[in-house]
């Protein structure tokens, strides 16, 4: 059975003309996108959706950088733990701590602007998975 996460592009990976290339790099893996998606997302989501982070000092700033611009959200789907595979994917959060071959490690510079977002967890990918696609397919 498929194990399904959350991916989501953020404003730099837009901004910087980077969707193909991550998105190629996940299909490349063996991915699919059940569901994409180019959206605007508003405060009120982006604060639900970190809300684990809302006591730390760079809140506001995640907020205001996940707003500022367009991201590309993805449903994506795979055969062997998808969550695990997307965020091995990704590299560290801290682009410089990333390996080469990673998103990260390969094309982000800032640890506050780090390209992408994948779910933590198979639970975080159903919660999340349900706040930025409600309606089911």
């Amino acid at each position: 059975m498929d194990q399904r996460t959350l991916v989501i592009l953020k404003p730099d990976a837009v901004e910087r003309g980077l969707v193909g290339e991550i998105l190629g790099r996940l299909e490349r893996k063996g991915l699919r996108f059940e569901r994409l998606e180019l959206r605007q997302l508003d405060v009120a989501t982006v604060r639900e959706h970190y809300a684990e982070h809302r006591d730390k000092p760079f809140f506001d700033d995640l907020v205001a950088f996940l707003t500022r611009g367009p991201v590309v959200l993805a449903q994506v789907a795979g055969p062997r733990d998808t969550v695990a595979t997307v965020r091995t994917l990704m590299g560290a959060t801290d682009p410089l701590q990333a390996a080469p071959g990673t998103i990260r490690g390969d094309l982000a510079m800032l640890i506050d602007e780090n390209l992408i977002h994948g779910s933590d967890s198979p639970a975080s990918a159903a919660r999340e998975l349900a706040l930025f696609f409600p309606d089911p397919q």
